[in-house]
C-alpha cells in the first residue's frame, strides 16, 4: 500500500513540474529558447527561399524559424529577446576558395588606382628598408583596376626601387620585377622559360621583368614569416567583419600549408577561440607530377579526406592543369600581340599522362580532388582522365570540383554534368575585365564564368572571392554576379546575369552542398548550425548598385556573437 502511494506521489509530482514547464512558455511542451530573434526580415535560404520574421536557437543551433508569435511560444523566463529593428538576416556566408585575407605583410597595391599611387606605396617600402633588402608586394591587386590598365613599366619601379631587389605579386601566377631583382636572381634575355612558365619579354626581345606560372620558380624569396595564432585570429575578425562564418582552403593558406595551419586550427578550437568553420584541401598543385610527389604530400600531411567535425575538416586535395590570366590554356589563340601570330595558346603546367598519374593516385588514396582550370583546353585535359576514370569505375569521380572555369564550351559542359563533377566560381571579371578582353578578345572576356549558362545547365554553384589574390568582399563578388559589371570597364556579357536569390544560394546553401555539409548548415533551418549574419540592407530590394556597399552589422557562429559594428544599434550579446 506504501509502495503504491508513493508511485502515485511520484506520478502527481512529474505532473506538476511538466505543468510548471509548458505554462513558462505558453502551454507549450515544445523545446524551449537560449534566445530568440523577431522583427527582422530573415531569408532563410531553404528550398523555397522562404522569408520569416523571427527565430529561435537554442545549444548553438536553430531550434525554430517562422512567426513572431510561433517564435514567441518557446520563451521562459531565461530566454533573451533580441528586438532586430526590422533588419535582413541571412546565412552565414561561406567563402568557398580563399587563401587568405587580404594578399598578405607586403606592400599594399589593393587600393590603388593608378600608377602613381602603385609608385608612392612602393616609395615608402623603399624608405623603411635597408639597400639590397627584398621588397614584395601583396597579391591581391591587378592592374585592371588602375586608371592606365597596365602593369607598372621597369623603368617605373626603377625609379623608385633602384637599390633593392622589388617583386610585385599581382595574384598568384604572375610577378613582375624591377632591374635589381632580375639581376639578383641573375635572369637575363638568354634565360630560357621553364616548361609551364614563361620569362616576358618586350618588342626588340628585352626582359620586360614579368614572370608567368612555372617561371617563377627562377626566383628564391626570403620565407614567408610564420603563420601563428594570432594571425589568425586576425584573420578571423576580418571574416566576420564581412559575414563570413565558413571558408574553404584550397592549397595555400595565408602563405603556409594546410598541414601546418590544421593543427593550429585544432589548438584555437580547444581554446574556444574559432569563429569560423574550415573546409581545407591539400596543396597538390603544378609542379605536382609523378605518383612520388603525390606519395610524398601524403607522407608529409597525414591528414586523411574527412579528417576533423564541424569546426575543420579535411576536404580532399587541389591540382592544377593550366596558368591564370597569362596562361590560362585555351582551344583558340590569344588575341594578339599576345598570341604571336596564332601560336600562343597559353600555358598548361603538367602532361594530360601526367595529370592522369596524380588524379589516380589521389583516388587510391581516398581523396576527392579539385582542379584549377581556366582555359577550354585545359578542361579538356582535365575532362579526358576523369571521363576514363569514371569509365573504368562509375562513380569514380563524382563530387570532385572544378575551380574556376573561366572559359567554357557548351559542350563541355554536359560532360562535366554526367560525371557529377562541381563548379566552383569566382568573381576575377570584376576586377580584371579590361586585361582580359586584352588578352583573349572582349567576346570571349565577355563570357568569362557565364553563371546564368552554368545555371540554366542546372549546377549549384559554390561561389568564393578567390582572396589573396582577388579582394576579400563577398558582397562584391555577389554584386558582379548579379549586375555582370566591372571595376573599370562597365558591364561584361549581360545575359550571364544571375538572379539575388541564386547568388545568395552560391554563398550558403550550395557551398554547403559541395561540401557535404548541407544537412548542417548553410540556411537557416531547423536543427541547422545558427550561423548567421544581420546585414545593412535589404538583400532582395536595395538598388542593385547598393548591393556591393552592403556589410555585416552583427556575425554569429553556433548562436554566439563574433561580430558587431559599433556604429550598429543591434545590441551587443
Amino acid at each position: 500500500m506504501q509502495k503504491a502511494q508513493r508511485k502515485h506521489a511520484l506520478i502527481l509530482g512529474v505532473s506538476a513540474a511538466l505543468a510548471v514547464g509548458m505554462i513558462a512558455c505558453g502551454g507549450s511542451s515544445e523545446p524551449t529558447a537560449d534566445t530568440i530573434y523577431v522583427n527582422a526580415k530573415v531569408l532563410t535560404v531553404n528550398a523555397k527561399d522562404s522569408v520569416a520574421e523571427a527565430f529561435a536557437v537554442k545549444d548553438g543551433k536553430f531550434l525554430a524559424v517562422g512567426t513572431r508569435a510561433e517564435i514567441e511560444k518557446r520563451v521562459t523566463a531565461d530566454t533573451k529577446t533580441v528586438d532586430l529593428g526590422g533588419r535582413t538576416v541571412i546565412p552565414g556566408l561561406n567563402d568557398g576558395h580563399l587563401h587568405g585575407v587580404g594578399g598578405g605583410p607586403g606592400i599594399n597595391l589593393s587600393k590603388t588606382r593608378t600608377i602613381a599611387e602603385v609608385l608612392v606605396q612602393i616609395s615608402a617600402a623603399v624608405s623603411r628598408a635597408s639597400p639590397g633588402d627584398v621588397l614584395q608586394s601583396n597579391s591581391d591587386w591587378h592592374e585592371a583596376q588602375l586608371k592606365e590598365v597596365r602593369m607598372p613599366t621597369i623603368a617605373e619601379l626603377d625609379s623608385v626601387a633602384p637599390n633593392n631587389p622589388l617583386v610585385l605579386h599581382r595574384g598568384g601566377l604572375t610577378a613582375m620585377l624591377n632591374t635589381a631583382a632580375l639581376a639578383k636572381w641573375n635572369i637575363t634575355a638568354s634565360t630560357v622559360s621553364p616548361p609551364g612558365g614563361l620569362i616576358g619579354k618586350d618588342a626588340a626581345g628585352q626582359l620586360n621583368g614579368l614572370l608567368i606560372n612555372n617561371a617563377r620558380s627562377l626566383m628564391t624569396l626570403p620565407p614567408p614569416a610564420t603563420f601563428g595564432s594570432e594571425a589568425l585570429l586576425q584573420m578571423q575578425s576580418m571574416l566576420n567583419s564581412l559575414g563570413i562564418t565558413s571558408v574553404r582552403i584550397p592549397g595555400m593558406f595565408t602563405g603556409t600549408t594546410v598541414p601546418a595551419a590544421y593543427p593550429l586550427i585544432r589548438e584555437l578550437q580547444r581554446q574556444g577561440k574559432l569563429t569560423v568553420r574550415y573546409q581545407m584541401l591539400l596543396n597538390s598543385m603544378a609542379p605536382v607530377s609523378t605518383v612520388e610527389q603525390v606519395q610524398g604530400i601524403l607522407t608529409n600531411a597525414k591528414l586523411a579526406q574527412g579528417t576533423g567535425d564541424e569546426w575543420v575538416r579535411i576536404w580532399g586535395v587541389k591540382t592544377s592543369v593550366d596558368g591564370g590570366f597569362e596562361g590560362g590554356y585555351m582551344s583558340q589563340p590569344y588575341n594578339e600581340p599576345y598570341g604571336k601570330d596564332g601560336t600562343f595558346f597559353g600555358l598548361p603546367l603538367v602532361s594530360a599522362q601526367a595529370y592522369e598519374a596524380v588524379s589516380r593516385e589521389w583516388a587510391k588514396n581516398g581523396y576527392r580532388v579539385a582542379v584549377h582550370v581556366v582555359g577550354d583546353a585545359a578542361l579538356d585535359q582535365v575532362l579526358n582522365v576523369w571521363e576514363k576514370m569514371d569509365a573504368e569505375k562509375p562513380g569514380a569521380v563524382n563530387g570532385w570540383t572544378i575551380e574556376h572555369a573561366f572559359v567554357v564550351r557548351a559542350e563541355q559542359l554536359d560532360r562535366i554534368k554526367a560525371l557529377g563533377v562541381s563548379l566552383s566560381v569566382q568573381a576575377h571579371l570584376y576586377v580584371a575585365a579590361p586585361v582580359l578582353s586584352n588578352y583573349w578578345g572582349h567576346d570571349r572576356a565577355e563570357h568569362v564564368t557565364p553563371v546564368r549558362t552554368f545555371l540554366n545547365k542546372g549546377f549549384k554553384l559554390a561561389g568564393g572571392t578567390d582572396s589573396g589574390n582577388m579582394p576579400v568582399n563577398p558582397f562584391w563578388a555577389m554584386y558582379h554576379f548579379i549586375t555582370r559589371d566591372t571595376i573599370s570597364d562597365g558591364v561584361y556579357g549581360a545575359s550571364e546575369r544571375a538572379t539575388r536569390q541564386e547568388v545568395l544560394r552560391m554563398f550558403t546553401i550550395n557551398n554547403a552542398e559541395l561540401n557535404a555539409e548541407a544537412n548542417t548548415k548553410g540556411s537557416i533551418e531547423v536543427g541547422k548550425l545558427a550561423d548567421f549574419v544581420v546585414i545593412s540592407g535589404d538583400y532582395l530590394t536595395v538598388p542593385e548598385t547598393a548591393i556591393e556597399d552592403l556589410r555585416a552589422e552583427a556575425t554569429y557562429v553556433g548562436g554566439r556573437q563574433v561580430y558587431r559594428d559599433m556604429a550598429s544599434s543591434v545590441p551587443m550579446q
